[in-house]
């Protein structure tokens, strides 16, 4: 019986019109999971808390390797509704480009690379499995999506040789940038306190401003260090500093601020805290200031090292697009710092230009780009 190929054009189109505003499903893995159930894959649902996910393999774990891909339905809120110019769950095309929330981040990989396994496994079944781990929490605080699959897959028995991650990978050109690792994000949240007092009178109060401002100033000023060999240089980022005080009169007892840190493979998320606690103590003497800070770790740094998964998708990418993919580690967080804990995984897709945006847009050729570069990666692996 013939295989009819999977449209990853109309099949993105339906994942778009899929409400599925992080963590609502709105039907997206409903769909999926009905037509992979169809093309043969087994399809368990792997709901956890208020989230959906979705695990589907083909073929048996224990005959050969087994690829992964791993993707989310799940889509940002569409900020100010009225500024967009189509409908957001629309998936209009409009002069080549198809429009709407998730159309890049990251609908379109998911259908990419959900038609390239379907159309693989039931024109050439490889001596081995595809799975498909798809989460509904990739855009939220990402407790109970891709980690509730891992959770699962562990608990069941279920391994992936290798993965790849199909978000948006290239700044500005298809093919040009794969993801070969991540940096670490964490959050540090200081809270000064001192003593209210009247503006007028300073030594009967305790300012804590002063030593909040100072503080800030330090971390931001100071360098954590050079880069790596795969990485380039951390960073720290004040991004709030909050007093509320609305009366010009009256010094305040406290103070707030925050900062994100971006770090490479010289830090551990446990080394930053210990420094910013001996940064925070230093300034608390110096002014005697009650600090306190609060911290909350995104992911660590991470990263695969070059070889053989990496070689198989530039090889893919090049093939299809003429174009050599850069290995890298810049951008923020993805879901491949929880499966770095199960498999090698890089992440390659799309071009990114206009994820999260207003209007957010996938040049339809595109798609069907990937599907082939996914194909081709498959073919490989398997050959």
């Amino acid at each position: 019986m013939s295989h009819t190929p999977v449209d990853p054009e109309k099949l993105t189109a339906d994942l778009i019109k899929c409400a599925s505003v992080t963590p609502t499903e709105g039907g997206s893995l409903v769909l999926l999971d009905s037509l992979l159930t169809d093309a043969g894959f087994s399809c368990t649902r792997v709901d956890r808390g208020e989230v959906s996910n979705l695990f589907a393999r083909w073929g048996q774990g224990a005959n050969g390797r087994t690829f992964g891909f791993n993707g989310h339905t799940d889509v940002v809120p569409l900020g100010d509704e009225a500024a967009w110019t189509v409908d957001p769950f629309g998936a209009e095309v409009k002069d080549g480009f198809m429009y709407g929330r998730g159309a890049t981040d990251m609908k379109s990989g998911v259908a990419a690379f959900a038609a390239a396994a379907i159309d693989f496994v039931n024109t050439t079944p490889p001596d081995g499995s595809v799975v498909l781990a798809i989460t509904g929490d990739e855009e939220g605080v990402a407790v109970d999506g891709t980690v509730a699959l891992l959770d699962w897959m562990d608990a069941n028995n279920e391994r992936i040789d290798h993965c790849l991650v199909g978000e948006p990978t290239s700044p500005n050109t298809m093919g040009e940038m794969m993801k070969i690792g991540r940096r670490g994000s964490m959050t540090g949240y200081f809270t000064a306190t001192g003593m209210q007092g009247h503006s007028a009178y300073p030594h009967r109060a305790k300012n804590p401003l002063p030593a909040m401002a100072q503080l800030m100033a330090m971390l931001a000023a100071h360098q954590l260090d050079d880069g790596t060999e795969h990485f380039d240089p951390s960073t720290l980022a004040v991004t709030t500093i909050d007093t509320g005080n609305p009366a010009n009169n009256v010094i305040p007892a406290q103070c707030r601020a925050t900062v994100n840190i971006r770090f490479n493979d010289t830090w551990t998320s446990e080394a930053l805290i210990n420094w910013l606690t001996r940064k925070m103590q230093s300034v608390a003497d110096l002014f005697d200031i009650e600090f306190d800070m609060k911290t909350q770790v995104s992911g660590e740094s991470f990263f695969t090292p070059p070889g053989e998964l990496s070689a198989l998708i530039g090889k893919a990418v090049k093939a299809e697009t003429g174009v050599e993919p850069e290995m890298s580690t810049t951008g923020g967080t993805s879901d491949a710092r929880f499966v770095k804990n199960h498999c090698p995984v890089v992440e390659f897709g799309l071009v990114g230009k206009t994820m999260h945006q207003v209007d957010e847009r996938v040049e339809v050729a595109q798609i069907y780009q990937l599907k082939a570069i996914y194909s081709r990666i498959l073919a490989d692996y398997f050959a």
